[in-house]
């Protein structure tokens, strides 16, 4: 399966194992990323619905690019400027392209056999309401 995916601006298509670099994204080495800008989907020659899925990456490293040469000129005019530039890259390697994990329902806490009854327990103050709000 296969997923076109859109981070810093530009657009990747990504399987599950590909390494791709990408404009810097904040973690260490070793994290797990998760892409969900997904534009579209397919497995194979079929488009599948893209809603609901989520890409899942590994970081492999923060590093920069190769530098970029910026050179003006203005011709008889003795006007020469030139500056250097190294973009931030973020190496990722591609986890799973899948479903969304779905959160998985929490669980009610169990009343405790020990707690102190509420006799013994200081008394709170309550709560101040807010003030109603005016319509214009």
């Amino acid at each position: 399966m296969f997923a076109i995916v859109r981070t810093g601006g530009k657009q990747y298509r990504v399987a599950a194992g590909d390494k791709i670099a990408v404009e810097k994204i904040e973690g260490e080495a070793g994290d797990t990323v998760s892409l969900g800008d997904i534009l579209l989907a397919g497995d194979g020659g079929e488009v599948k619905d893209a809603n609901g899925l989520t890409v899942s990456a590994e970081i492999i490293a923060q590093t920069r690019g190769e530098k970029v040469i910026v050179f003006k000129k203005r011709r008889r005019h003795n006007y020469r400027r030139r500056n250097g530039h190294r973009q931030s890259l973020t190496l990722l390697r591609i986890l799973a392209v899948g479903d969304a994990k779905k959160a998985a329902p929490k669980k009610e806490a169990a009343p405790k056999a020990e707690a102190a009854p509420a006799a013994e327990a200081p008394a709170k103050p309550a709560a101040k309401k807010a003030a109603p709000k005016k319509e214009a």
